[in-house]
């Protein structure tokens, strides 16, 4: 049977994927961010997942205010690098897992999940950076991918509580799925920051760390923060943790951590990273 081995949560910058694409990862003031993932990359190649579940938010490329699901499902065979204005990333195509996102699909909607089931769409940063920084840059990505996109852009985004049920939700899909794959969940995206108005460029160091911490120890008790919280303590794109959510109802409820990493600024931001096995 199918079955759920780790998750990893990072931050999704659009300018981390661009010192990549540049060849900056190596200069002063990006060379501390790289450093945190050197870990992660050797984990991985040791892991040798064959899919990921990958959950992270559109920015206006496959979806836009005219079109925004709550949760969306990428059940197609290949998924194109997107033109988010400056032309795609140089990365390798993503190729998806029909047969288990149709399995996943059919498994969570009987759940009461409503995803939308996409056969086509372009992916952007925010699913391709987190790749980059595990994978780095190689002609292909070494393993599958299933794109979970969650809305966390267009109000009313979706309770953390929710994202946390849909975890759970996928690990049951995934647990029932008949065939023998070592699957992984990531949940992209945060951690504090805004992009706009008078709070412009906040971080909350102290609410970042204590998020991880209660990621990790507490992710039931941490899927019951309301939105106010998120947008007064993390800023307004801070909202993007809810998904870290996901990921984690995607676990055994004990988990055993592998690799943390937190790292300011990255642009106007703060990078955060776990790495959490299921035990």
């Amino acid at each position: 049977m199918a079955r759920i081995t780790a998750g990893v949560t990072t931050s999704h910058v659009p300018a981390i994927g661009a010192a990549i694409d540049l060849g900056k990862t190596q200069q002063e003031y990006w060379a501390p961010l790289f450093k945190g993932y050197e870990y992660s990359k050797r984990w991985i190649g040791e892991q040798k997942p064959d899919v990921i579940l990958l959950v992270y938010n559109d920015h206006a490329s496959a979806f836009s205010m005219e079109l925004m699901p709550t949760f969306a499902i990428g059940t197609g065979e290949k998924f194109q690098p997107a033109d988010e204005g400056w032309g795609p990333r140089p990365v390798p195509e993503v190729v998806g897992h029909p047969e288990l996102a149709a399995h996943i699909a059919q498994s969570v909607i009987q759940q009461d999940f409503d995803l939308t089931l996409v056969n086509r769409m372009d992916v952007d940063h925010g699913l391709t950076v987190p790749l980059s920084l595990m994978f780095g840059q190689p002609g292909a990505w070494p393993c599958k991918v299933i794109p979970i996109a969650v809305n966390v852009v267009l109000y009313p985004p979706p309770s953390g509580r929710r994202c946390y049920e849909l975890g759970k939700a996928l690990r049951r899909a995934v647990d029932s799925f008949d065939g023998d794959l070592n699957v992984q969940v990531w949940g992209t995206g945060g951690m504090s920051h805004q992009l706009q108005g008078p709070r412009a460029g906040l971080i909350n160091r102290e609410f970042d760390n204590d998020f991880l911490e209660r990621l990790v120890n507490d992710p039931e008790g941490l899927s019951q923060m309301p939105h106010v919280e998120y947008m007064r303590e993390a800023g307004s794109e801070g909202i993007e943790l809810v998904m870290w959510l996901v990921m984690r109802g995607a676990l055994d409820d004990k988990v055993t951590e592998k690799h943390r990493f937190y790292h300011v600024p990255a642009s106007n931001t703060a990078v955060g990273h776990l790495i959490l096995e299921n035990s």
